[in-house]
């Protein structure tokens, strides 16, 4: 695949081209999923994806990969642990915000039937046409960024805000902002 066919911002890393060609951009209704990149999504608040992404294997087994029903069982031992693991992101108040919002993904799924349910409900209001370059690099949220952050947050979530579940909403296919001409973008819109 020529370099020319797909968003810029993943070219030249394999990695990142691979999340960017498999990933970005697809609908996920998977729980433990949904809760894993709303995570990483925290933990990626004032970094860099990239940063994240390359630690994500580690993530995954740090927090017995993203069950929630687990995480929100963690103690004082757990905290402990990830502080002290080296391959993941040590910021404890994004660490204790994840085992926080476990426990208000039970509560979702309690309410909703689902985590799936209740961020999909957000896709219904987006109706946008895919992006030029110039356009891409000024996006970082939308109304129903605003509007999915504060749900969140009036539900008891931390780390949260308008940027970072416009990532999300990105990341999950809520909205299509490959390129246009991106041929991943066209796939997916097609």
């Amino acid at each position: 695949m020529s370099q020319k066919e797909i968003c810029f911002w993943c070219i030249g890393d394999v990695e990142y081209e691979k999340y960017h060609n498999d990933e970005w951009g697809r609908c996920c209704f998977d729980d433990f999923k949904l809760f894993e990149k709303i995570s990483l999504e925290v933990f990626q608040c004032g970094l860099s994806w990239i940063t994240v992404l390359k630690k994500r294997k580690h993530f995954r087994k740090a927090f017995d990969k993203f069950n929630f029903y687990k995480i929100s069982k963690y103690n004082l031992i757990d905290i402990d642990r990830l502080v002290n693991d080296q391959k993941i992101i040590r910021h404890k108040g994004k660490i204790l915000a994840t085992i926080n919002n476990a426990s208000c993904a039970i509560e979702l799924v309690k309410e909703f039937g689902s985590v799936s349910n209740f961020i999909y409900r957000y896709k219904l209001g987006v109706n946008k046409k895919r992006p030029s370059k110039k356009e891409f690099l000024s996006l970082s949220k939308s109304a129903e960024s605003i509007k999915l952050s504060n749900d969140f947050k009036r539900r008891g979530w931390k780390f949260i805000g308008p940027t970072n579940m416009y990532a999300l909403m990105q990341s999950i296919g809520i909205v299509n902002d490959h390129l246009r001409g991106c041929i991943i973008g066209d796939k997916i819109e097609g």
